[in-house]
């Protein structure tokens, strides 16, 4: 598994949110993306890196492109896409899941 997971649950449907691009990046001096994976049928992308991948501890993100989703479904919506930061810690396992409708969001970390 790769050692940043992710999935997407769309609670205005109750349902997985499929086929969202999703970009993985680090912050160095800028942004570097590291990563791209589109979420399949459960919502989920469980190897968006190879599960040998070692991070180097420190800040990224996760761009989430909820705009192309909702457009695609022709709901309006709000957010263009979500970007999560967080901390990253070398050796850990992170899963950044995303809580989504067409007006907001929330995410935690899970296990």
């Amino acid at each position: 598994m790769s050692p940043v997971t992710t999935h997407i649950l769309d609670t205005s449907r109750g349902k997985p949110a499929v086929g969202i691009g999703v970009i993985l990046s680090r912050q160095q001096r800028e942004w570097t993306e590291m990563a791209r994976g589109i979420t399949n049928a459960d919502g989920r992308i469980s190897d968006l890196l190879p599960t040998e991948t070692v991070l180097p501890s420190g800040i990224y993100k996760l761009r989430f492109e909820t705009g192309a989703y909702f457009s695609g479904l022709d709901i309006p919506a709000f957010y263009p896409f979500v970007e999560i930061v967080f901390q990253l810690t070398t050796g850990e396992h992170y899963h950044v899941p995303l809580l989504l409708n067409p007006f907001g969001y929330s995410t935690y970390r899970g296990s």
